[in-house]
């Protein structure tokens, strides 16, 4: 029957959201962990077994304060902000190619392309909608810097669509059974791997969040919940990136452990990186984004939509 079906399927994301969510819960406790080596401290490790429970503890004291919010804000977009930047953060999850296969669909990469690009509106709400100053150039800053980098994002995805022909992420898989697309595309790996961070707003390229000059970015009028909601969406992302970029460019099996753990270890490396790299100036970023980022990505994508044309023409 069709609704046992559409059952199973609202099941199976019900539990991958959970598990999401939980993932998001550990990979905070491994970035304060991992931060905390680098500084040469400990970190948490109080709550529970080393620290193991800190995460919760941190959720049910954030879900538990006492929520406020500007006099002059907008009541409506400001508190739906937060939300719907962790609905598009979970919703995006269904382009992952899972073992069911019952969350996939064929046009996975469209899919992903339409959710970061709606994350936009949810940072520049949030912004807006605090009627502060200082949320309002955070929000712009963010804005910008994603739209940028979602240009050189599309353009490598465009280079190994027109490569192996799909949109299916499944596909990928299969493609590099004998050879990952890191090997032949090295460079490319890298320009993601930047562009993640910038999409992310994560360090070298956190300028939404320069605490220095712009206190705190766009969430600076969020407090309690609101807070929580965009920190866990920013995670859930940082999280989803690391699977995605496995995908791409390390073709695993999703049913083997390797797959997992090359996922935890680019977690990882969001975390090494912002413990390791100062963060750049705005114009710096603007410069790698537009003048470096997009003729390296644009090449790729003549040289790979060429190559393709040369091989189709050999097989006719």
């Amino acid at each position: 029957m069709w609704y046992k079906g559409m059952i199973l399927s609202v099941f199976s994301y019900v539990v991958l959201i959970i598990c999401v969510l939980i993932g998001v819960a550990f990979l905070t406790l491994l970035e304060r962990k991992v931060l905390g080596y680098i500084q040469i401290r400990r970190g948490p490790n109080k709550v529970g077994f080393c620290g193991i429970l800190q995460p919760f503890a941190d959720a049910i004291k954030l879900f538990t304060k006492e929520q406020t919010f500007p006099v002059l804000s907008n009541y409506y977009p400001y508190y739906l902000a937060p939300v719907f930047s962790l609905l598009l953060s979970l919703l995006v999850w269904l382009c992952i190619p899972f073992v069911s296969s019952l969350l996939t669909f064929s046009l996975g990469f469209l899919f992903f392309l339409c959710c970061t690009s709606l994350g936009v509106y949810t940072v520049m709400s949030a912004g807006w909608s605090s009627n502060s100053n200082y949320a309002l150039l955070g929000g712009l800053r963010a804005v910008a810097q994603t739209i940028s980098y979602e240009v050189s994002l599309a353009l490598v995805l465009l280079s190994f669509i027109f490569l192996g022909g799909s949109y299916n992420l499944f596909d990928f898989g299969v493609y590099q059974e004998y050879m990952w697309f890191l090997f032949i595309s090295f460079p490319l790996a890298l320009v993601w791997l930047a562009s993640c961070l910038a999409e992310t707003n994560r360090t070298p390229f956190d300028f939404a969040e320069g605490e220095s000059e712009l206190v705190s970015g766009f969430n600076i009028e969020y407090s309690a919940g609101g807070f929580a909601l965009i920190f866990m969406a920013e995670y859930a992302s940082i999280l989803f990136m690391s699977v995605l970029f496995v995908v791409i460019f390390l073709g695993c099996d999703l049913s083997s452990y390797f797959f997992f753990l090359s996922g935890v270890f680019m977690a990882f490396v969001f975390i090494w990186v912002r413990g390791t790299l100062p963060r750049f100036r705005y114009d710096k970023l603007m410069f790698l984004a537009w003048k470096s980022f997009l003729p390296l990505s644009l090449n790729y994508l003549m040289f790979f939509a060429g190559f393709k044309l040369l091989l189709m023409s050999f097989l006719i």
